[in-house]
């Protein structure tokens, strides 16, 4: 149920900003922009989050974060095979983390122009975690798996920690470094993430009339 409402309010936000982006705002209080995100720590993986700010003071987040990592139950002698192998590991066994997310923060400008900014967010995830479990040796085979396995999927809850350096190199384009903490009963991810944003980011920048900057 939590998972339904929050994949609808995404699709609400991005449907928004598809319209900001389409049809200029003409006012500055209110900014919707999109950033995607890789991400690296105990797991690999992607981001995608929609973001609202009020005032370049407020900050609102709902985004998607799926992860993968080595599968810590993998037998020691587990070969992929040939095919898998040539496709780079595509389809092997892996650990994965999904998060729906929804954060909220204060932003604080590291400059006067608004081009280096501090987004510090604080949230929840609705995870889903999937591992590979009940691994059944097949025999020695050089083409395919020699293994088989069936994946056991769990939810939780989580705690989201997503502290985010944001750099509005333009009104419609920047760039951003973003630590994650993501806290469970079950699992933790710890990583750092790098990445792009766009969509209306901050106002336009009007010099003091003095010069003075």
């Amino acid at each position: 149920m939590i998972k339904n409402y929050l994949r609808k309010v995404l699709v609400l936000l991005i449907l928004i900003t598809w319209c900001n982006t389409a049809h200029p705002q003409s006012e500055s209080n209110h900014a919707i922009y999109i950033g995607n995100d890789i991400n690296a720590g105990n797991y690999l993986g992607l981001d995608f989050n929609v973001n609202y700010a009020y005032l370049e003071k407020y900050s609102l987040r709902l985004g998607y974060s799926w992860n993968v990592r080595k599968a810590e139950t993998q037998p020691y002698d587990y070969s992929a095979g040939f095919f898998k192998t040539m496709l780079l590991g595509l389809g092997s066994p892996a650990d994965q983390l999904g998060n729906l997310q929804l954060a909220a923060g204060r932003i604080y400008k590291l400059n006067n122009k608004g081009t280096i900014r501090a987004n510090l967010s604080l949230g929840l995830g609705y995870t889903t975690i999937k591992e590979p479990g009940n691994w059944q040796r097949t025999g020695s085979h050089l083409l395919k798996e020699n293994y088989t396995w069936d994946y056991d999927k769990y939810h939780t809850i989580s705690l989201i920690i997503n502290p985010k350096i944001e750099f509005p190199l333009t009104r419609f384009f920047g760039l951003s470094v973003s630590p994650m903490v993501q806290l469970n009963k079950d699992r933790v991810y710890l990583g750092i993430g790098v990445g792009h944003i766009f969509g209306l980011l901050r106002d336009r920048y009007e010099p003091a009339q003095d010069g003075n900057y």
